[in-house]
């Protein structure tokens, strides 16, 4: 009887069968099958001997997961275009390749965050509550008003792929685009989307609605915090489809509990999940949905099938079809 030599990888989660399916039947997969992450213990065991790891945002990728591993881990594939979960230059030392799923679900988080724009905006949430509550008696002239999207400005904080796809959308609503972002986009670029570079500042007091689009980084934080919602219009919405710690929850609860801004619609959290009891939950001009900004059938197999090919890549010491240490191969082969 003949060992089984196919590469050992681990796969943290039940992923579409685009990508799932070769994963399974090219290699010795041992696959998560709870729909919650594998707890801490629990996934430092099952990583340990494995020459892949397909991971999720949920599972943190440092040095002690990597101890645990042992040096026969070539690649980790992360199922997310972000990948803050994972300590990438600890990998990079290591000479282990990082990917991720750069590219495809560009237009499908745009789609989500314009969604959530328009739905706080027109107080959908709200007004579904109020039927559901058998609370319509009539049709109200003061009923459920809110601001206008058409005509308004738009502020983007974050002018990559995403943020660039928001502006698009804003055209057909005949918006004034506005945005934020240390590299600016060539003027080519700027006039074919109708969009205009100004100073953070000024995107935070000229606009009715700001939407993130930063990657998660020490500088961006709790980017918006105290300070930043009071330089922001009493009458602007934030969206949030970037990372949840970007947003400071608690200073967001008393700027929309006071006044200071009219409302939010977040994707993620922080915490997140976020429990059920949390004081933002509470608040009637706070949307908040369980990261579902890329949950479109298409999007998510095609993640799936990118997350695969990085990890067969990786095994083999190629270039990753989405690399995010791309100099890995440099340091040690």
């Amino acid at each position: 009887m003949t060992s089984d030599t196919r590469p050992r990888v681990f796969v943290s989660r039940i992923i579409p069968d685009e990508g799932l399916q070769p994963i399974v039947s090219q290699t010795k997969a041992d696959v998560w099958q709870d729909d919650l992450p594998p707890p801490r213990d629990e996934l430092l065991r099952r990583v340990e001997g494995i020459d892949g790891f397909l991971a999720l945002l949920t599972d943190k990728v440092d040095d002690e997961l990597l101890d645990r591993a042992g040096p026969q881990l070539k690649v980790v594939s992360n199922y997310a275009v972000g990948f803050d979960n994972i300590d990438v230059p600890a990998c990079t030392r290591r000479g282990i390749a990082v990917g991720n799923t750069a590219g495809v679900l560009t237009e499908t988080t745009a789609d989500c965050a314009f969604a959530l724009l328009m739905a706080a905006a027109r107080r959908l949430p709200e007004a579904y509550d109020y039927v559901r509550q058998d609370r319509w008696k009539t049709w109200g002239p003061l009923l459920l008003l809110g601001p206008d999207v058409h005509h308004a400005t738009l502020g983007i904080l974050g002018f990559g792929r995403i943020g660039r796809e928001i502006a698009k959308r804003a055209r057909g609503f005949d918006m004034e685009v506005l945005y934020y972002d240390v590299y600016p986009a060539s003027p080519e670029e700027e006039a074919r989307l109708g969009a205009r570079r100004a100073s953070l500042d000024e995107v935070l007091a000229a606009s009715d609605f700001i939407t993130l689009h930063v990657n998660l980084t020490p500088e961006t934080h709790h980017l918006m915090n105290r300070n930043t919602f009071a330089r922001m219009k009493p009458s602007a919405i934030l969206v949030n489809a970037s990372r949840g710690p970007v947003v400071d929850p608690d200073d967001l609860f008393d700027a929309l509990r006071n006044g200071v801004i009219a409302g939010a619609a977040l994707d993620v959290t922080e915490p997140e999940p976020l429990p059920g009891n949390h004081k933002l939950l509470t608040l009637p001009n706070c949307l908040v949905v369980p990261h579902v900004a890329s949950a479109s059938f298409a999007t998510r197999g095609n993640m799936a099938k990118i997350a695969a090919e990085n990890l067969f890549a990786g095994m083999q010491r190629q270039p990753l079809p989405s690399f995010v240490n791309p100099d890995v191969y440099q340091v040690r082969v």
